[in-house]
């Protein structure tokens, strides 16, 4: 029998006119949001302080916007770079237009907006993400430009 192991898009497979749905999306509690926001050292009292975040605009503790986008970029994982990506090379725009909250799940999508042979590594290409990150209403929180470098079918 031959064997099929769950794994990201070779160069050659990734196309630009195609939305890349990555579900299931991730549901955040208050818990993932607390730990996150204490391992990094983010002291923001917009994360962490209930009546203080109560007194301010949004009225409730937000999601720390690292761990919005370190999750956004996780949710697309496993359908285009599992086993497939030689490294993240940066990021261009990043924005936040709304807020995620404590029980709200996070859905991303991907377009690719760019793909070019590397020109000084034979066997890998250069592949622009741009994601994005909606809420379970359909409301963008969040979205990235990501540029990767990413093997070639062997």
């Amino acid at each position: 029998m031959r064997r099929e192991v769950q794994r990201g898009l070779w160069f050659e497979e990734f196309e630009t006119d195609v939305v890349y749905e990555h579900r299931p999306g991730r549901t955040i509690t208050e818990a993932d949001n607390v730990l996150f926001t204490t391992l990094t050292m983010n002291t923001q009292a917009l994360h962490l302080d209930a009546a203080f975040a109560a007194e301010t605009t949004f009225g409730e503790r937000l999601v720390n916007s690292m761990f919005t986008l370190s999750t956004l970029v996780g949710l697309s994982v496993a359908q285009l770079t599992q086993g497939t990506i030689v490294a993240n090379l940066g990021f261009g725009t990043v924005k936040f237009p709304k807020p995620l909250f404590h029980g709200d799940t996070l859905y991303a999508e991907t377009v690719i907006t760019d793909l070019r042979e590397s020109r000084s590594r034979p066997g890998e290409g250069i592949v622009t993400f741009e994601h994005t990150g909606r809420n379970q209403h359909g409301d963008v929180v969040a979205t990235a430009v990501r540029t990767t470098l990413v093997k070639k079918k062997p």
